[in-house]
């Protein structure tokens, strides 16, 4: 049965951040994740998820200067010392945690970058991504990447299933897998339940993430089948999180009915 994990910086944002995880746990939810928890303390935030009885499931790594439109830094070349020092920070919160899966943002991609340039990217990310997995193996935590559609973020590296796929199964390891968006997907690529039957049985995909289509409101909004997805969720056995990545359109409890009907649903 699927298992949801509130997103803290989109959800609840009525509330101060640390009065969400609060708000989260009173909803029903067990777990959280958000984009970066370097704002605050690790203790601070280990306090706020014993107080609530929350488990931390998924955190970025930092992605370079965010407030300035960097969207990671992995697959830039010259950034790797910096990229490097973003996942040692990242599992050290992880390890305060117990945070299992840290995402690894990959940056954005010029317009007209040729296709040598293109591979001088790729070559970078996979290194890259060949030293974080490497780190956090020995923490036991996994590196993930996901995909994100260019109508969102225009130039992001990495849009595609299939290329995220290939780059795990090319660095073949554990400890590296694929964050797998409903959303991001659905825009890019479509076809959710082909995708889903296709990529959750080999393995590598550790997360998944929902929002409707195309307003990134509530998974029940807009043009997905969210029930008939979170069946196929179901029939694949899934044993990860789904984060509710979503922007409620009127107050977070407010619109959980599509939650609530699911656990009643699945009582």
């Amino acid at each position: 049965m699927p298992r949801f994990a509130a997103n803290l910086s989109m959800m609840y944002t009525e509330h101060p951040f640390p009065a969400r995880f609060a708000a989260a746990s009173a909803d029903g939810f067990e777990a959280v994740e958000y984009l970066f928890p370097y704002a605050y303390e690790a203790a601070a935030l280990r306090r706020l998820l014993d107080e609530q009885g929350l488990r931390q499931v998924l955190f970025n790594a930092p992605p370079g200067d965010w407030d300035a439109g960097e969207r990671g830094t992995a697959a830039l070349p010259g950034r790797e010392a910096e990229t490097r020092a973003g996942v040692e920070r990242a599992l050290e919160y992880a390890a305060a945690l117990g945070c299992p899966r840290v995402h690894v943002m990959a940056g954005l991609v010029p317009a007209g970058t040729t296709a040598a340039e293109a591979a001088r990217y790729r070559d970078t990310y996979l290194a890259n991504l060949a030293w974080a997995a490497e780190r956090a193996a020995a923490a036991g935590v996994d590196i993930l990447i996901e995909p994100i559609n260019h109508r969102d973020m225009p130039g992001y590296f990495l849009h595609r299933q299939a290329e995220a796929h290939a780059i795990v199964r090319e660095l073949g390891t554990t400890a590296l897998g694929v964050q797998l968006d409903l959303y991001h997907c659905q825009i890019t690529e479509g076809d959710l339940t082909t995708t889903l039957r296709r990529d959750l049985p080999t393995g590598r995909v550790g997360h998944l993430q929902i929002a409707g289509v195309p307003d990134r409101h509530e998974p029940d909004t807009g043009e997905l089948d969210i029930r008939h997805l979170f069946d196929v969720i179901d029939e694949l056995d899934f044993e990860g999180w789904i984060g509710c990545e979503y922007r409620p359109r009127a107050g977070t409890s407010e619109g959980l009915g599509w939650f609530d009907d699911y656990r009643g649903a699945h009582a």
